[in-house]
């Protein structure tokens, strides 16, 4: 079919494209022939109406405007394929130009990544902190292992630190309850009170079954959040918590070892590799930052004022969903730059215009350098996805069929071996003056908690689970 682009702008493209009748006459007796199996007219059987009829009776326009519908997008996806380009988002499509049983011809402006030149990445230079592994980290974990493994004994005695309490809780200001601030049955340990209410553990501290105390403190969720109320804790339940000692049978226990030796000696590789993977990420994100200042392209405006809209959206449904608008949190986050609530979106939109910049890059390297995805990668990733979803693989399956999720999750593949790409390219040291080998596996950190956490590994928890194998493939075929 002829073609033609022009380009309105280095983010913007007008393709005309014509369509003889020769080639959309196969859409034509489609269109025909489903019509002709929907209507009832007399004299006619159904599915034999003649297109003579059909016209009379609705209108040729009907039938040429469902051809064109038919037709048109495989004819954009051709004229986008010789032009050379690469949309961004749909096109705005119209017909401009329609002579029967001649020629059919529309125009559709779309958005497209700019074109520019990629740096020459071992020129890329990025320093990152030099690993520790210290035994705090090792016995960090070692602790977190015995409290999953510790025994709780009732007890009827005054509750003190360390003990597992059962309470409810009643909170009201002015003497009126707030039911949203009522909770019954609360499992809570004294002296591990993170996100509970300040004074919460004195409160309870010297309390038995039975007693209940009042006190004032700050709400921390609902709508009365950050608000003065009295609450009234009472206590259900004392019971006195019991901690495993680290010993051999500990170890055989939680693990797969013998011994505490051999336990700790896992624990610690297992604190080197997320050590390891917090290194690698940090470099990554380092060297990514290179590249872009050594870019620079212009960014479709409609595109991005899409992607700061969306980001906000999100960002205040996640801060609606935990009680807190904008200026809650940012009185009560501790690790946030930002002082006003513009010097906060201002910060979110940056980052924001950052990653579609970023992608655009890894993007145009992975066409420059024809990366593609292989069968394996892509059950890799659904099995990592399952992994973090706590899902099924064929659970993930199913969600990526039913949402047609295939296309961004193989662009999602792309884009991170070209930033594997990118990274082996540069130079990379630690703050000691170490070479960091970029060309290392960079493996999951959740996937290094969960080996120091259980003793069932990954690949053993893969091996034992069903997956619809058929399904990736066919679906990574009609991708292709």
């Amino acid at each position: 079919m002829p073609s033609t682009s022009e380009q309105l702008s280095p983010t913007r493209v007008k393709i005309t494209v014509e369509i003889p009748f020769t080639e959309l006459k196969p859409h034509l007796d489609k269109a025909y022939k489903e019509i002709a199996s929907q209507v009832n007219i007399p004299g006619f059987r159904k599915g034999k109406v003649p297109a003579s009829v059909i016209d009379q009776r609705f209108g040729r326009g009907v039938v040429l405007q469902e051809a064109i519908n038919e037709a048109l997008p495989k004819a954009y996806q051709e004229a986008v394929a010789d032009a050379g380009i690469f949309p961004l988002g749909q096109p705005e499509v119209d017909v401009t130009k329609l002579e029967d049983n001649e020629v059919v011809e529309f125009t559709a402006e779309v958005d497209i990544r700019p074109e520019f030149d990629l740096p020459d990445f071992s020129t890329l230079e990025a320093t990152v902190d030099a690993p520790e592994v210290t035994d705090d980290a090792v016995e960090e974990r070692i602790g977190v292992l015995r409290q999953r493994f510790a025994t709780t004994t009732e007890v009827d005695r005054a509750a003190a630190d360390g003990d597992v309490l059962t309470i409810d809780l009643a909170a009201s200001q002015d003497g009126k309850q707030l039911d949203e601030s009522t909770a019954e049955g609360v499992t809570y340990k004294i002296g591990e009170g993170v996100g509970m209410l300040d004074g919460l553990d004195d409160a309870v501290t010297g309390l038995k079954a039975g007693e209940s105390k009042t006190f004032t403190s700050k709400l921390v969720g609902g709508e009365f959040r950050g608000q003065d109320a009295e609450i009234t804790v009472t206590v259900g339940k004392v019971s006195e918590q019991e901690l495993p000692e680290v010993d051999d049978e500990f170890a055989q226990m939680i693990s797969e070892f013998d011994t505490v030796e051999e336990m700790k000696l896992d624990l610690r590789k297992a604190v080197e590799n997320q050590v390891q993977n917090e290194q690698l990420a940090d470099a990554r994100d380092k060297v990514l930052e290179a590249a872009l200042e050594k870019t620079d392209f212009e960014l479709p405006q409609a595109l991005l004022t899409t992607e700061l809209e969306t980001r906000r959206k999100q960002i205040e449904q996640q801060l609606a969903q935990g009680g807190m608008s904008v200026e809650t949190y940012l009185e009560q986050a501790e690790d946030e730059d930002a002082q006003t609530v513009e010097e906060f979106w201002k910060t979110i939109d940056e980052r924001s215009e950052q990653a579609v910049r970023a992608q655009m890059l890894l993007d145009k390297y992975a066409d420059d350098n024809a990366l593609e995805v292989s069968q394996q990668e892509l059950t890799e990733l659904i099995f990592r996805k399952a992994q973090e979803n706590n899902h099924s693989p064929q659970d993930e399956i199913n969600h990526m069929m039913e949402h047609n999720h295939m296309a961004d999750w193989m662009q999602e593949i792309r884009r991170g071996k070209a930033l594997a790409s990118i990274c082996a390219a540069a130079t990379v040291v630690d703050s000691d003056g170490n070479a960091v080998d970029m060309k290392l596996q960079i493996v999951n950190t959740a996937d290094a908690e969960a080996e120091a956490n259980s003793s069932e590994s990954v690949d053993s928890a893969i091996a034992n689970e069903s997956v619809d194998q058929d399904a990736v493939e066919i679906a990574a075929e009609e991708d292709n």
